[in-house]
């Protein structure tokens, strides 16, 4: 019998998210915006810029409604500083 890979807060992983969605990797505590399916991972690109990382969705949920408005301050931030396009 195959043991299914269940994270100790027994959550199991959600639909799929439009691409654009921001989300919570919680194993990493960071914000991402999602970005697509890499075989079994969902893949997040970092909000103020640089290189996407891989996710078990079993490690991922949909951002707060404060962790939404704290990533979006922070990426027009690093934007007026010239530092994201």
């Amino acid at each position: 019998m195959a043991v299914q890979n269940v994270p100790a807060s027994g959550r199991q992983p959600a639909r799929v998210p439009e691409p654009g969605a921001l989300m919570v990797d919680i194993s990493r505590d960071r914000v991402g915006e999602f970005r697509g399916v890499t075989g079994p991972y969902w893949s997040l690109r970092p909000i103020c810029g640089g290189t996407e990382w891989d996710a078990a969705p079993a490690h991922v949920r949909p951002a707060t409604p404060a962790e939404r408005l704290s990533a979006r301050t922070a990426r027009e931030n690093a934007r007026s500083r010239g530092e994201v396009a």
